[in-house]
Parts: C-alpha cells; sequence; structure tokens
C-alpha cells in the first residue's frame, strides 16, 4: 500500500472528515543513472562559474582601455573546480534579463505558507465546468479511523449531484487549489492550476475560423467519429516506448561498478546475484543462438 503524503481533515460545512491522502498515479518512466563507459557512476556538483571578461570601452574614440596588469588581478574569486557547500547559496530571481533579486534562504522560509490540517470545501461546482486544462493531478482520499460514515455520506452526496468541492490547502511547503470529486468507490482530489497559471489558448492559437467546414463534411467527420467510437478502457494503452527500453534492459547483462563495496566472504545476497547473472548470460546466449537459427532458415527458404 502506498504511504500516505498528508493526514488532516476534510471540511464542509459543519461536517469534518478525518482523512489521509494518497497518490492516485505511479509513473512508470525508465529512469537511469550516469556511468563513464569505465562503469564509474557520473554525479553532478554545484559551483559558480567565472565572472564575464569584458573590455571597457572609451565612448570618444572607441579605444580599449588600459587592462590591469594580469598580476594585479584580484585573486579572491572563488575557484569553478571547488564544489559550494549549500550554506554558500543564494536564491535569484530573474525580474528583468540579466537582473536578480536575490534572497536568502531564511527569507525564502519566511514566506512559506504555514502546513495544512484541513481543507476546507468553499464552494461546490459542475464538474463539467472545469476546462481539464486546470488539472494537475490526482490523489484519493481515504478515510481515518472511525471516519467511514461522514466519508460515505459525502462521497455518495458527490455522485447524486454531480458537483465537486473547491477548496485549498498546503502539501508539504507549497498552496494548492484542490477539486474534491467521487471517484470509482473512493473521493478523489485533484490538484489544479490557479486561474493565473493557465495560458488563454489566443497566445498560442490564432483565431479559428468555425465557419470555414461544410455541412457535407462535418457529416462525414462525424460519421467517422461514431465508427471509431468506444467505451474507454485505460488497459487497451500502454507506453511502446517503455516497453522497447524494458525489453532491451532485459537483454543486457548487469555490471557492477567499480564503486561498490567490495566483501571478503560472498554474502548470499552476492551468491544469489552471481547466479541471476550466470542465469542472464545464458539466456542472453540462448537468444542469439535462437536468432541466428532463425536468420538461417530464412535465408535457406
Amino acid at each position: 500500500m502506498p504511504r500516505a503524503v498528508w493526514t488532516g481533515s476534510l471540511s464542509f460545512g459543519l461536517v469534518s472528515i478525518p482523512v489521509a491522502l494518497y497518490p492516485a498515479t505511479s509513473p512508470k518512466d525508465v529512469r537511469f543513472h550516469l556511468f563513464d563507459r569505465e562503469g564509474r557512476r557520473v554525479r553532478y556538483r554545484r559551483f559558480s562559474e567565472p565572472a564575464p571578461q569584458e573590455e571597457a570601452v572609451d565612448a570618444r574614440d572607441d579605444e580599449p582601455r588600459d587592462e590591469q596588469p594580469r598580476d594585479e588581478q584580484p585573486r579572491d574569486e572563488p575557484s569553478p573546480d571547488r564544489e559550494l557547500g549549500y550554506q554558500e547559496l543564494v536564491r535569484g530571481y530573474e525580474v528583468e534579463p540579466g537582473r536578480f533579486a536575490m534572497l536568502e534562504h531564511e527569507e525564502v522560509e519566511r514566506a512559506r505558507p504555514e502546513r495544512s490540517t484541513t481543507i476546507e470545501l468553499e464552494d461546490f461546482v459542475e464538474l463539467d465546468d472545469i476546462d481539464p486544462v486546470y488539472f494537475e493531478k490526482s490523489y484519493y482520499l481515504a478515510p481515518r479511523r472511525n471516519a467511514e460514515k461522514p466519508y460515505a455520506l459525502l462521497l455518495k452526496t458527490l455522485e447524486r449531484t454531480g458537483r465537486v468541492g473547491i477548496g485549498r490547502f498546503v502539501l508539504r511547503t507549497k498552496p494548492h487549489l484542490v477539486a474534491v470529486r467521487a471517484g470509482d468507490a473512493a473521493i478523489v482530489l485533484e490538484t489544479l492550476y490557479f486561474g493565473d497559471e493557465v495560458r488563454p489558448a489566443s497566445e498560442a492559437v490564432p483565431p479559428v475560423d468555425d465557419t470555414a467546414a461544410t455541412d457535407r463534411e462535418l457529416r462525414i467527420a462525424e460519421q467517422l467519429v461514431e465508427m471509431l467510437a468506444t467505451s474507454w478502457d485505460p488497459a487497451r494503452y500502454s507506453d511502446e516506448y517503455r516497453e522497447e527500453l524494458l525489453r532491451i534492459i532485459s537483454e543486457k547483462a548487469p555490471v557492477e561498478s567499480p564503486e561498490a563495496p567490495d566483501g571478503s566472504q560472498p554474502s548470499t545476497t552476492t551468491a544469489r546475484a552471481e547466479e541471476l547473472m550466470e542465469a542472464l548470460k545464458r539466456s542472453v546466449e540462448e537468444a542469439k543462438a535462437k536468432k541466428a537459427d532463425t536468420r538461417d532458415r530464412r535465408r535457406a527458404g
């Protein structure tokens, strides 16, 4: 079972329901670590980039001014080879191109909102009134101990009215606008983008002339849509790119990184890993032999 990312109460009117919040999705992206070709992990570090070398120009004759002698250049600038600690960093917000307002860590922390203990539903709206572009991420709300009855009451009410509750709360350190709706046998919480975070379509799409399509073209297009119409089944759609990556990975024999600790005695886990490695190697050889055999038969045929 997934771990709750937030616990608190969901309230509407005088009804308060103790709930726990669980992620409703689990991305399956294939994530890689970076290595060099010797099998050593590649890691990132923070360092300051050298200041740009600019020539000062005299506006009267456009002749470069005398530069400071090389041996008199300041030597207190940080070396780009030195890794910077977290305490040496400040946050910069670009107020205009090339100009930044610098904030200390403490200043950012002072602005953070306090963690919410309650999601208070302020309004109830029709679900169809919310454009899907506003939906950000889905969560399940689960009842906590002795909260099953008010939870079931709200779930049934949302199902019957077809409305969703709109509220706000702070998850971790970020305030969220949320829509609470009835899902499949559970209450679903959708985090929403705030109004000023969604661009108007006019910024990206030029005005469309909806009279350009003829009635005949519309009828044929509608017939095509009806021919392709079906019920929604998410199992019909898969990430073919991820599946292909996993297939390629399954054909690769694992390589131990030089950074892995060496033990004097192989543990049970190591022994099993060696067995797995041997099995993988045999599988790779069998797959290669099978592929070569198939290729020879095709040529002979």
